[in-house]
């Protein structure tokens, strides 16, 4: 009785999940930003504008000051709450479904499950996106150029008013491609790397095994999903000009990048996106283990 007492309620899930996904962004923001500025360096200009992540973050610092680092915070914070929340909940609903007996599914079926859980998130996060895109990249325009969003309540009444609700869902698609991709990699290599390493007498049930399965899933998602999340960035980002936009899709967007900057391009950026990507997927996972343990601990 005590048992069923313990396990989580499913709602309770959802919480929990966008919970730690904004606990986690609070440290990553920074890191965020810097990925958007480095995958969007180039365009409208007639040369790269950093050479470096480092250069990139000394030249936001010494431009626009230490707290630019943060621009975008209530977006990205907005994300977490909608994306995160929607497919850490999915997935753990979706997980707990095809368990058998006590025992996980398996590999094939995680990735299923996965993939599933990052396009229901993606579609729910995708207007927090949009803004999240805009609001980190405004800095790196002429003042004249830059939208100038004050959060991103605002942000998304201006791009309704100014370009239509269906705005909002600009780049969905390759939004959730990337998710497919992100999830089918992040969730369920983060399950199978923490079950493998969990086999050793080495690690055990603790924050420095979900430290490590974390860097290793972190590690695998941010080779997998950099072609598609740099897509993804550029659509959200893009202006008209004369009534035509910059790019007609996500593919359209990887031809002209490998025709003009080559095939390496495709991870541009490898380095801000992992060190965005992995500590998020760290953090967002102990804070995820540790939420659960709490309420199994604490739980009447």
């Amino acid at each position: 009785m005590a048992d069923r007492q313990k396990e989580i309620p499913k709602a309770l899930k959802f919480v929990f999940g966008g919970s730690a996904g904004m606990m986690a962004t609070l440290f990553v923001q920074p890191l965020d930003l810097l990925k958007n500025r480095m995958q969007l360096s180039g365009v409208g200009t007639a040369k790269k504008e950093y050479t470096s992540s480092f250069q990139a973050f000394r030249g936001i610092i010494a431009n626009e000051g230490v707290f630019a680092l943060y621009n975008g915070l209530s977006a990205g914070l907005l994300r977490q709450a909608t994306y995160t929340t929607t497919r850490l909940g999915v997935y753990q609903m979706l997980f707990d479904m095809a368990s058998r007996d006590g025992h996980p599914p398996n590999f094939a079926t995680k990735a299923a499950i996965g993939m599933a859980a990052g396009v229901c998130g993606a579609f729910v996060g995708t207007p927090a996106e949009v803004a999240l895109i805009r609001m980190t990249s405004d800095g790196r325009l002429p003042a004249a150029e830059r939208r100038n969003y004050k959060n991103v309540v605002d942000a998304m009444m201006r791009i309704c008013r100014e370009e239509g609700v269906l705005a909002l869902w600009r780049g969905a698609i390759p939004t959730m491609g990337r998710a497919m991709v992100v999830n089918a990699a992040q969730l369920a290599s983060y399950s199978q790397a923490k079950q493998v390493l969990a086999s050793y007498d080495f690690f055990e049930e603790g924050i420095f095994l979900h430290f490590c399965a974390s860097m290793i899933s972190g590690l695998i998602t941010t080779a997998a999903s950099m072609p598609v999340d740099i897509a993804k960035t550029r659509i959200q980002n893009m202006k008209y000009v004369d009534g035509k936009p910059e790019y007609t899709g996500a593919l359209d967007v990887l031809g002209k990048l490998v025709k003009n900057e080559g095939v390496f391009a495709l991870w541009k950026g490898f380095t801000p996106y992992y060190c965005r990507l992995g500590p998020h997927t760290v953090l967002t996972f102990i804070f995820l283990e540790q939420l659960n343990a709490t309420y199994k601990r604490y739980a009447a």
